[in-house]
Protein backbone atom coordinates (compact mmCIF):
# COMPACT_ATOMS: atom_id res chain seq x y z
CA UNK A 1 0.00 0.00 0.00
CA UNK A 2 1.07 3.56 -0.54
CA UNK A 3 1.16 5.99 2.36
CA UNK A 4 -1.91 6.39 4.46
CA UNK A 5 -2.33 9.91 3.17
CA UNK A 6 -2.10 9.06 -0.56
CA UNK A 7 -4.47 11.01 -2.76
CA UNK A 8 -6.32 8.55 -4.97
CA UNK A 9 -6.51 10.82 -8.03
CA UNK A 10 -4.68 8.54 -10.43
CA UNK A 11 -6.73 5.34 -10.32
CA UNK A 12 -6.73 2.92 -13.24
CA UNK A 13 -10.41 2.42 -14.06
CA UNK A 14 -12.03 -0.13 -16.38
CA UNK A 15 -15.56 0.68 -17.60
CA UNK A 16 -17.65 -2.18 -19.04
CA UNK A 17 -20.85 -0.84 -20.63
CA UNK A 18 -22.52 -1.60 -23.97
CA UNK A 19 -23.42 2.09 -24.37
CA UNK A 20 -20.45 3.61 -26.19
CA UNK A 21 -21.52 7.21 -25.54
CA UNK A 22 -21.81 6.48 -21.82
CA UNK A 23 -18.30 5.01 -21.78
CA UNK A 24 -16.90 8.08 -23.51
CA UNK A 25 -18.73 10.43 -21.12
CA UNK A 26 -17.37 8.60 -18.07
CA UNK A 27 -13.87 8.52 -19.59
CA UNK A 28 -13.82 12.29 -20.19
CA UNK A 29 -15.25 13.11 -16.76
CA UNK A 30 -12.86 10.84 -14.83
CA UNK A 31 -9.87 11.95 -16.90
CA UNK A 32 -10.48 15.49 -15.62
CA UNK A 33 -10.00 14.07 -12.12
CA UNK A 34 -6.68 12.52 -13.09
CA UNK A 35 -7.91 8.94 -13.54
CA UNK A 36 -6.78 6.70 -16.39
CA UNK A 37 -9.79 5.06 -18.02
CA UNK A 38 -10.14 2.10 -20.38
CA UNK A 39 -13.53 0.94 -21.58
CA UNK A 40 -15.01 -2.12 -23.26
CA UNK A 41 -18.53 -2.75 -24.60
CA UNK A 42 -18.60 -6.49 -23.88
CA UNK A 43 -18.13 -8.44 -20.66
CA UNK A 44 -15.68 -10.94 -22.17
CA UNK A 45 -13.56 -8.10 -23.59
CA UNK A 46 -13.42 -6.46 -20.18
CA UNK A 47 -12.34 -9.70 -18.52
CA UNK A 48 -9.66 -10.18 -21.18
CA UNK A 49 -8.25 -6.70 -20.43
CA UNK A 50 -8.11 -7.58 -16.72
CA UNK A 51 -5.87 -10.53 -17.58
CA UNK A 52 -3.49 -8.24 -19.45
CA UNK A 53 -3.40 -5.10 -17.29
CA UNK A 54 -3.52 -4.04 -13.64
CA UNK A 55 -6.75 -2.23 -12.81
CA UNK A 56 -7.69 -0.43 -9.58
CA UNK A 57 -11.48 -0.28 -10.03
CA UNK A 58 -14.02 -1.87 -12.37
CA UNK A 59 -17.29 -0.13 -13.32
CA UNK A 60 -19.77 -2.52 -14.89
CA UNK A 61 -23.31 -1.98 -16.15
CA UNK A 62 -25.87 -4.52 -14.95
CA UNK A 63 -27.28 -5.01 -18.46
CA UNK A 64 -24.81 -5.96 -21.17
CA UNK A 65 -25.59 -7.40 -24.60
CA UNK A 66 -23.46 -10.50 -24.27
CA UNK A 67 -24.11 -11.41 -20.61
CA UNK A 68 -25.33 -10.13 -17.25
CA UNK A 69 -23.21 -7.44 -15.62
CA UNK A 70 -23.75 -9.22 -12.29
CA UNK A 71 -22.17 -12.35 -13.78
CA UNK A 72 -19.17 -10.26 -14.90
CA UNK A 73 -18.98 -8.79 -11.39
CA UNK A 74 -19.00 -12.27 -9.87
CA UNK A 75 -16.16 -13.41 -12.14
CA UNK A 76 -14.06 -10.34 -11.34
CA UNK A 77 -14.53 -10.92 -7.61
CA UNK A 78 -13.60 -14.61 -7.98
CA UNK A 79 -10.49 -14.06 -10.10
CA UNK A 80 -9.32 -10.61 -8.96
CA UNK A 81 -10.60 -10.40 -5.37
CA UNK A 82 -8.55 -7.28 -4.59
CA UNK A 83 -10.15 -5.27 -7.41
CA UNK A 84 -13.32 -3.53 -6.19
CA UNK A 85 -16.32 -3.54 -8.54
CA UNK A 86 -18.86 -0.73 -8.75
CA UNK A 87 -22.11 -1.81 -10.42
CA UNK A 88 -23.99 0.74 -12.57
CA UNK A 89 -27.62 0.42 -13.64
CA UNK A 90 -30.52 2.47 -14.91
CA UNK A 91 -32.82 0.24 -12.90
CA UNK A 92 -32.00 1.30 -9.36
CA UNK A 93 -34.24 -1.04 -7.47
CA UNK A 94 -33.43 -2.39 -4.03
CA UNK A 95 -33.49 -5.93 -5.41
CA UNK A 96 -30.80 -5.10 -7.98
CA UNK A 97 -28.66 -3.43 -5.32
CA UNK A 98 -28.94 -6.43 -3.00
CA UNK A 99 -28.12 -8.82 -5.86
CA UNK A 100 -25.01 -6.79 -6.73
CA UNK A 101 -23.76 -6.79 -3.15
CA UNK A 102 -24.40 -10.52 -2.86
CA UNK A 103 -22.14 -11.32 -5.81
CA UNK A 104 -19.38 -9.20 -4.23
CA UNK A 105 -19.83 -5.68 -5.63
CA UNK A 106 -18.15 -3.01 -3.55
CA UNK A 107 -20.65 -0.25 -4.40
CA UNK A 108 -23.77 0.48 -6.44
CA UNK A 109 -24.57 3.60 -8.52
CA UNK A 110 -27.69 4.39 -10.58
CA UNK A 111 -28.08 6.15 -13.93
CA UNK A 112 -28.11 8.98 -14.78
CA UNK A 113 -24.68 9.03 -13.16
CA UNK A 114 -23.76 11.91 -10.89
CA UNK A 115 -20.07 12.31 -11.79
CA UNK A 116 -19.27 13.84 -8.41
CA UNK A 117 -20.73 10.83 -6.62
CA UNK A 118 -18.89 8.51 -9.00
CA UNK A 119 -15.60 10.26 -8.20
CA UNK A 120 -16.18 9.78 -4.47
CA UNK A 121 -17.12 6.13 -5.02
CA UNK A 122 -13.87 5.50 -6.90
CA UNK A 123 -11.88 7.24 -4.14
CA UNK A 124 -13.47 4.99 -1.50
CA UNK A 125 -13.00 1.88 -3.63
CA UNK A 126 -9.27 2.51 -4.09
CA UNK A 127 -8.93 3.19 -0.36
CA UNK A 128 -10.64 -0.14 0.25
CA UNK A 129 -8.22 -1.90 -2.10
CA UNK A 130 -5.19 -0.25 -0.50
CA UNK A 131 -6.31 -1.18 3.00
CA UNK A 132 -6.74 -4.82 2.01
CA UNK A 133 -3.24 -4.82 0.54
CA UNK A 134 -1.88 -3.15 3.67
CA UNK A 135 -3.49 -5.70 6.01
CA UNK A 136 -1.90 -8.54 4.00
CA UNK A 137 1.48 -6.80 4.02
CA UNK A 138 1.26 -6.28 7.77
CA UNK A 139 0.36 -9.94 8.28
CA UNK A 140 3.50 -10.94 6.38
CA UNK A 141 5.57 -8.43 8.36
CA UNK A 142 4.24 -9.78 11.67
CA UNK A 143 5.13 -13.32 10.57
CA UNK A 144 8.68 -12.19 9.82
CA UNK A 145 8.99 -10.36 13.13
CA UNK A 146 7.64 -13.07 15.40
CA UNK A 147 9.47 -12.83 18.70
CA UNK A 148 10.73 -9.29 18.20
CA UNK A 149 9.83 -6.82 20.93
CA UNK A 150 9.47 -3.47 19.17
CA UNK A 151 6.88 -3.60 16.39
CA UNK A 152 6.63 -0.73 13.92
CA UNK A 153 7.84 0.72 10.63
CA UNK A 154 7.18 4.42 11.27
CA UNK A 155 10.18 6.81 11.34
CA UNK A 156 9.36 7.69 14.97
CA UNK A 157 9.58 4.10 16.23
CA UNK A 158 12.56 3.33 14.00
CA UNK A 159 14.40 6.19 15.72
CA UNK A 160 13.62 4.53 19.06
CA UNK A 161 14.96 1.21 17.75
CA UNK A 162 18.11 2.95 16.57
CA UNK A 163 18.68 4.50 20.00
CA UNK A 164 18.10 1.13 21.69
CA UNK A 165 20.76 -0.41 19.45
CA UNK A 166 23.20 2.41 20.17
CA UNK A 167 22.92 2.37 23.98
CA UNK A 168 23.09 -1.40 24.52
CA UNK A 169 26.89 -1.47 24.54
CA UNK A 170 27.20 1.06 27.38
CA UNK A 171 25.98 1.34 30.96
CA UNK A 172 24.82 4.94 30.62
CA UNK A 173 21.63 5.83 32.44
CA UNK A 174 18.64 6.10 30.10
CA UNK A 175 15.50 8.20 30.64
CA UNK A 176 12.50 6.88 28.70
CA UNK A 177 9.60 9.32 28.39
CA UNK A 178 6.19 8.97 26.83
CA UNK A 179 2.49 8.87 27.57
CA UNK A 180 0.99 6.06 29.61
CA UNK A 181 0.52 2.94 27.52
CA UNK A 182 3.16 3.72 24.90
CA UNK A 183 5.41 0.81 25.93
CA UNK A 184 8.14 2.37 28.05
CA UNK A 185 8.81 -0.85 29.98
CA UNK A 186 8.95 -2.76 26.68
CA UNK A 187 11.69 -0.42 25.46
CA UNK A 188 13.56 -0.82 28.76
CA UNK A 189 13.39 -4.61 28.40
CA UNK A 190 14.65 -4.33 24.81
CA UNK A 191 17.66 -2.34 26.04
CA UNK A 192 18.36 -4.96 28.69
CA UNK A 193 17.90 -7.99 26.44
CA UNK A 194 20.17 -6.64 23.70
CA UNK A 195 22.91 -5.55 26.11
CA UNK A 196 25.80 -7.45 27.66
CA UNK A 197 23.74 -7.57 30.88
CA UNK A 198 21.03 -9.75 29.32
CA UNK A 199 22.27 -12.72 31.38
CA UNK A 200 21.45 -10.83 34.58
CA UNK A 201 18.06 -9.97 36.07
CA UNK A 202 15.68 -7.30 34.76
CA UNK A 203 13.93 -5.73 37.76
CA UNK A 204 11.20 -3.07 37.52
CA UNK A 205 9.73 -1.00 40.33
CA UNK A 206 6.85 1.50 40.07
CA UNK A 207 7.86 4.54 42.10
CA UNK A 208 4.25 5.73 42.23
CA UNK A 209 2.81 2.48 43.58
CA UNK A 210 4.03 2.59 47.18
CA UNK A 211 4.55 5.09 50.04
CA UNK A 212 7.98 6.62 50.64
CA UNK A 213 9.03 4.39 53.56
CA UNK A 214 8.16 1.22 51.70
CA UNK A 215 9.77 2.43 48.47
CA UNK A 216 12.97 3.33 50.30
CA UNK A 217 13.14 -0.14 51.84
CA UNK A 218 12.34 -1.74 48.46
CA UNK A 219 15.12 0.12 46.67
CA UNK A 220 17.88 0.26 49.27
CA UNK A 221 17.07 -2.71 51.51
CA UNK A 222 17.06 -2.84 55.32
CA UNK A 223 18.81 -4.60 58.18
CA UNK A 224 17.15 -6.77 60.75
CA UNK A 225 15.31 -4.74 63.38
CA UNK A 226 15.36 -1.51 61.35
CA UNK A 227 11.58 -1.24 61.84
CA UNK A 228 8.77 -3.26 63.40
CA UNK A 229 8.33 -5.86 60.68
CA UNK A 230 12.02 -6.13 59.76
CA UNK A 231 12.53 -9.65 61.15
CA UNK A 232 15.49 -10.28 58.87
CA UNK A 233 17.87 -8.30 56.70
CA UNK A 234 16.93 -7.87 53.06
CA UNK A 235 18.84 -6.59 50.03
CA UNK A 236 17.18 -3.78 48.10
CA UNK A 237 16.45 -3.86 44.36
CA UNK A 238 19.68 -2.00 43.51
CA UNK A 239 21.62 -4.96 44.88
CA UNK A 240 19.17 -7.64 43.73
CA UNK A 241 19.52 -6.37 40.15
CA UNK A 242 23.33 -6.54 40.20
CA UNK A 243 24.81 -7.67 36.87
CA UNK A 244 21.45 -6.75 35.34
CA UNK A 245 19.12 -3.78 34.86
CA UNK A 246 16.88 -1.85 37.25
CA UNK A 247 13.94 0.10 35.81
CA UNK A 248 12.73 2.99 37.97
CA UNK A 249 9.27 3.38 36.43
CA UNK A 250 7.26 6.58 36.96
CA UNK A 251 10.29 8.24 38.53
CA UNK A 252 8.55 11.61 38.30
CA UNK A 253 6.24 10.44 41.11
CA UNK A 254 9.11 9.78 43.53
CA UNK A 255 8.72 11.88 46.72
CA UNK A 256 10.93 14.98 46.68
CA UNK A 257 12.35 14.11 50.10
CA UNK A 258 13.68 10.79 48.80
CA UNK A 259 15.34 12.15 45.67
CA UNK A 260 18.66 13.20 47.33
CA UNK A 261 19.14 9.63 48.58
CA UNK A 262 18.55 8.28 45.09
CA UNK A 263 20.94 10.84 43.58
CA UNK A 264 23.68 9.85 46.01
CA UNK A 265 23.18 6.16 45.22
CA UNK A 266 23.45 6.82 41.47
CA UNK A 267 26.60 8.91 41.88
CA UNK A 268 28.39 6.69 44.42
CA UNK A 269 27.15 3.35 43.04
CA UNK A 270 26.49 2.26 46.63
CA UNK A 271 23.41 2.11 48.86
CA UNK A 272 22.99 2.22 52.62
CA UNK A 273 20.21 -0.16 53.82
CA UNK A 274 17.68 1.32 56.24
CA UNK A 275 19.09 0.90 59.76
CA UNK A 276 22.53 -0.01 58.42
CA UNK A 277 25.84 1.72 59.05
CA UNK A 278 27.82 0.57 56.04
CA UNK A 279 27.59 1.10 52.28
CA UNK A 280 26.75 -1.79 49.96
CA UNK A 281 28.08 -1.53 46.39
CA UNK A 282 25.96 -2.53 43.40
CA UNK A 283 26.71 -3.19 39.71
CA UNK A 284 23.41 -2.37 38.03
CA UNK A 285 22.37 -0.58 34.83
CA UNK A 286 19.78 2.10 35.70
CA UNK A 287 16.90 2.99 33.38
CA UNK A 288 14.25 5.52 34.44
CA UNK A 289 10.85 6.05 32.84
CA UNK A 290 8.19 8.73 33.18
CA UNK A 291 4.99 10.00 31.60
CA UNK A 292 5.59 13.47 33.04
CA UNK A 293 7.37 16.52 31.61
CA UNK A 294 10.28 16.46 34.07
CA UNK A 295 11.74 19.73 32.79
CA UNK A 296 8.49 21.45 33.79
CA UNK A 297 8.58 19.67 37.14
CA UNK A 298 12.15 20.92 37.70
CA UNK A 299 11.05 24.50 37.03
CA UNK A 300 8.06 24.08 39.33
CA UNK A 301 10.28 22.66 42.12
CA UNK A 302 8.62 19.22 42.03
CA UNK A 303 11.75 17.40 40.84
CA UNK A 304 15.42 18.00 41.67
CA UNK A 305 17.40 19.51 38.83
CA UNK A 306 20.61 17.62 39.73
CA UNK A 307 18.75 14.30 39.74
CA UNK A 308 17.11 15.13 36.41
CA UNK A 309 20.48 15.69 34.74
CA UNK A 310 21.87 12.55 36.37
CA UNK A 311 19.17 10.28 34.89
CA UNK A 312 18.78 12.13 31.58
CA UNK A 313 22.12 10.99 30.14
CA UNK A 314 20.48 9.29 27.13
CA UNK A 315 16.86 10.43 26.60
CA UNK A 316 14.52 8.22 24.57
CA UNK A 317 11.03 9.53 23.81
CA UNK A 318 8.33 6.99 22.88
CA UNK A 319 5.85 8.58 20.44
CA UNK A 320 2.11 8.30 21.10
CA UNK A 321 0.34 5.72 18.97
CA UNK A 322 -1.75 8.35 17.13
CA UNK A 323 1.44 9.77 15.58
CA UNK A 324 2.74 6.40 14.32
CA UNK A 325 0.59 6.07 11.19
CA UNK A 326 0.30 2.55 9.81
CA UNK A 327 2.06 1.11 12.87
CA UNK A 328 -1.48 1.01 14.27
CA UNK A 329 -2.42 -1.74 11.81
CA UNK A 330 0.90 -3.51 12.20
CA UNK A 331 0.48 -3.63 15.97
CA UNK A 332 -3.17 -4.68 15.65
CA UNK A 333 -2.16 -7.61 13.46
CA UNK A 334 0.63 -8.47 15.90
CA UNK A 335 -1.79 -8.58 18.84
CA UNK A 336 -4.22 -10.60 16.75
CA UNK A 337 -1.57 -13.24 16.06
CA UNK A 338 -0.53 -13.16 19.72
CA UNK A 339 -4.04 -13.86 21.04
CA UNK A 340 -5.42 -16.11 18.30
CA UNK A 341 -4.15 -19.38 19.80
CA UNK A 342 -5.70 -18.59 23.15
CA UNK A 343 -9.19 -18.12 21.66
CA UNK A 344 -8.94 -21.03 19.23
CA UNK A 345 -10.47 -18.86 16.48
CA UNK A 346 -9.10 -18.90 12.95
CA UNK A 347 -9.26 -15.14 12.52
CA UNK A 348 -6.80 -13.99 9.86
CA UNK A 349 -7.04 -10.19 9.95
CA UNK A 350 -9.19 -7.09 9.78
CA UNK A 351 -11.83 -6.10 7.23
CA UNK A 352 -10.86 -2.91 5.42
CA UNK A 353 -13.64 -0.87 7.08
CA UNK A 354 -12.49 -2.01 10.54
CA UNK A 355 -8.86 -1.23 9.65
CA UNK A 356 -9.90 2.27 8.61
CA UNK A 357 -11.66 2.83 11.96
CA UNK A 358 -8.48 1.79 13.77
CA UNK A 359 -6.48 4.30 11.71
CA UNK A 360 -8.99 7.10 12.31
CA UNK A 361 -9.22 6.67 16.10
CA UNK A 362 -7.06 8.88 18.36
CA UNK A 363 -5.90 6.15 20.84
CA UNK A 364 -5.66 8.15 24.09
CA UNK A 365 -4.65 4.89 25.86
CA UNK A 366 -1.97 4.23 23.23
CA UNK A 367 -0.64 0.71 22.58
CA UNK A 368 -2.20 -0.69 25.74
CA UNK A 369 -5.65 0.44 24.59
CA UNK A 370 -5.09 -1.05 21.13
CA UNK A 371 -4.07 -4.37 22.65
CA UNK A 372 -7.24 -4.47 24.75
CA UNK A 373 -9.33 -3.49 21.73
CA UNK A 374 -7.93 -6.31 19.58
CA UNK A 375 -8.34 -8.87 22.37
CA UNK A 376 -11.98 -7.84 22.82
CA UNK A 377 -12.70 -7.89 19.08
CA UNK A 378 -11.10 -11.32 18.71
CA UNK A 379 -13.23 -12.64 21.55
CA UNK A 380 -16.49 -11.29 20.07
CA UNK A 381 -16.05 -11.84 16.34
CA UNK A 382 -18.01 -14.58 14.59
CA UNK A 383 -16.13 -14.38 11.32
CA UNK A 384 -12.64 -15.06 9.97
CA UNK A 385 -11.94 -11.33 9.87
CA UNK A 386 -12.64 -8.65 12.46
CA UNK A 387 -15.36 -6.29 11.26
CA UNK A 388 -16.44 -2.83 12.43
CA UNK A 389 -19.18 -4.27 14.65
CA UNK A 390 -16.55 -6.20 16.65
CA UNK A 391 -14.79 -2.99 17.72
CA UNK A 392 -15.67 -1.04 20.90
CA UNK A 393 -18.49 1.48 20.42
CA UNK A 394 -16.24 4.50 21.10
CA UNK A 395 -14.02 3.46 18.19
CA UNK A 396 -16.97 2.71 15.89
CA UNK A 397 -18.55 6.11 16.58
CA UNK A 398 -15.33 8.16 16.73
CA UNK A 399 -15.22 11.27 14.57
CA UNK A 400 -11.82 12.79 13.88
CA UNK A 401 -11.17 16.33 15.10
CA UNK A 402 -8.39 16.90 12.57
CA UNK A 403 -7.84 20.51 11.67
CA UNK A 404 -9.33 21.56 8.30
CA UNK A 405 -7.72 24.70 6.90
CA UNK A 406 -8.95 24.52 3.32
CA UNK A 407 -12.52 23.72 2.36
CA UNK A 408 -15.67 25.20 0.88
CA UNK A 409 -18.06 24.09 3.61
CA UNK A 410 -18.86 27.13 5.83
CA UNK A 411 -19.54 24.73 8.71
CA UNK A 412 -15.86 23.70 8.67
CA UNK A 413 -14.40 27.21 8.72
CA UNK A 414 -12.87 28.13 12.08
CA UNK A 415 -11.99 31.25 14.03
CA UNK A 416 -8.31 32.12 14.43
CA UNK A 417 -8.56 31.33 18.15
CA UNK A 418 -9.96 27.86 17.42
CA UNK A 419 -7.27 27.22 14.80
CA UNK A 420 -4.62 28.19 17.37
CA UNK A 421 -6.20 26.02 20.08
CA UNK A 422 -6.37 22.95 17.86
CA UNK A 423 -2.86 23.41 16.52
CA UNK A 424 -1.35 23.82 20.00
CA UNK A 425 -3.15 20.65 21.11
CA UNK A 426 -1.97 18.85 17.97
CA UNK A 427 1.68 19.79 18.69
CA UNK A 428 1.33 18.67 22.32
CA UNK A 429 -0.20 15.36 21.21
CA UNK A 430 2.65 14.73 18.78
CA UNK A 431 5.21 15.42 21.52
CA UNK A 432 3.49 13.29 24.13
CA UNK A 433 2.51 16.34 26.18
CA UNK A 434 6.04 17.72 26.53
CA UNK A 435 5.39 21.44 27.02
CA UNK A 436 9.06 22.41 26.84
CA UNK A 437 9.46 20.97 23.34
CA UNK A 438 6.03 22.28 22.32
CA UNK A 439 6.92 25.85 23.33
CA UNK A 440 10.15 25.60 21.34
CA UNK A 441 8.35 24.39 18.19
CA UNK A 442 5.53 26.94 18.54
CA UNK A 443 8.00 29.79 19.02
CA UNK A 444 6.51 30.71 22.41
CA UNK A 445 8.07 31.12 25.80
CA UNK A 446 6.82 28.60 28.34
CA UNK A 447 4.79 31.09 30.35
CA UNK A 448 2.89 32.24 27.27
CA UNK A 449 2.14 28.62 26.37
CA UNK A 450 0.88 27.92 29.91
CA UNK A 451 -1.41 30.97 29.77
CA UNK A 452 -2.87 29.82 26.47
CA UNK A 453 -3.40 26.29 27.78
CA UNK A 454 -5.17 27.64 30.84
CA UNK A 455 -7.44 29.70 28.60
CA UNK A 456 -8.20 26.68 26.45
CA UNK A 457 -8.70 24.53 29.55
CA UNK A 458 -6.03 22.10 28.35
CA UNK A 459 -4.43 21.83 31.80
Amino acid sequence: MTDRGRQHDGARVLVIDDDRSMCELVQVSLAKRGHRVEWRNRGDEGLQLLQEQDVDVVLVDVRLKDESGLAVCERVVANWPDTPVIVITAFGSMETAVAAIRVGAYDFITKPIDMGLLGHAIHRAVQHRDLREEVRRLRRTVDRRAGEQLVGDSPAIQEVCDLVARVNESDSTVLISGESGTGKELVARAIHETSERRGGPFVAVNCAAMPQTLLESELFGHVRGAFTDAKRSRDGLFVQASKGTLLLDEIGEMPLEMQPTLLRALEERTVRPIGGVGEVPFDTRIIAATNRDLESDVEAGRFREDLFYRINVVPIHIPPLRSRGNDILLLAQYFLELNRERTGKQVVGFASAAAQRLLDYDWPGNVRELQNCVERALTLTRFDTIIVEDLPEKIRSYRSSRLVIFGDDPEQLLSLEEVERRYINRVLDALGGNKTQAARILGLDRRTLYRKLERYEKV
